[in-house]
């Protein structure tokens, strides 16, 4: 690793430690290094991939940690804070590439992204992105706190105390929250399906 990689993973591990500790100006700082990491790295995965293929957001998410965090000073609740941007931005990265022209082309070329870990059982096992991010949308309005959790778990892999931690709630509450949104999300999905979205 160069001297400009050292000293940005120093950075961004700096200012992850900054907004855990509640300065709210560090992850201003945060989200562009971030977003232009994981840009890069979803336009490098896709342009190798086939139309119609799928992306483990987990998997990439946990390769920009990697790179972008000196991961021997960033103790488990940075990794917490790191993954919960990711989560925002790897959302909003899938959603903009899964609505542009390239994506929406009728009978190939749809973006999906899997439902691992069984976390959706009954969606499908590869669910369109941007209909995900629709139905995100909607629970949001129902139920802010239930969307962020399905947005960190499914957009971010964090586990249950990861997540109660971002959100600083209980792993209860998180667990909860997982299991209505969970059902809700499989019923709006479903039902997408069904009206040919």
């Amino acid at each position: 690793m160069g001297y400009m990689a050292v000293s940005s993973a120093h950075e961004v591990t700096q200012l992850l430690t900054a907004w855990n500790a509640g300065d709210e100006t560090a992850l201003e700082k945060l989200v562009p290094l971030v977003y232009r990491e994981l840009h890069r790295m979803a336009r490098h995965y896709m342009a190798s991939e086939r139309t119609g293929h799928t992306l483990q957001t987990s998997a990439l998410v946990n390769e920009a940690y990697l790179r972008l965090v000196d991961s021997q000073r960033a103790n488990w609740k940075n990794r917490a804070h790191f993954f919960a941007i990711c989560a925002q931005v790897m959302r909003r990265i899938l959603t903009d590439f899964a609505r542009s022209r390239r994506y929406q082309k009728r009978g190939g070329g749809a973006f999906h992204v899997p439902f691992d870990e069984g976390h959706f059982k009954g969606a499908g096992p590869n669910t369109n992105v941007a209909a995900v991010d629709d139905a995100l949308k909607a629970l949001a309005v129902i139920d802010e706190r239930k969307s962020r959790v399905v947005e960190l778990r499914f957009f971010g892999g964090l586990s249950v105390p990861e997540t109660a931690e971002v959100l600083k709630i209980s792993p209860e509450t998180v667990m909860r929250d997982w299991r209505f949104a969970k059902v809700w999300l499989v019923r709006e999905l479903s039902g997408g399906a069904r009206d040919g979205a």
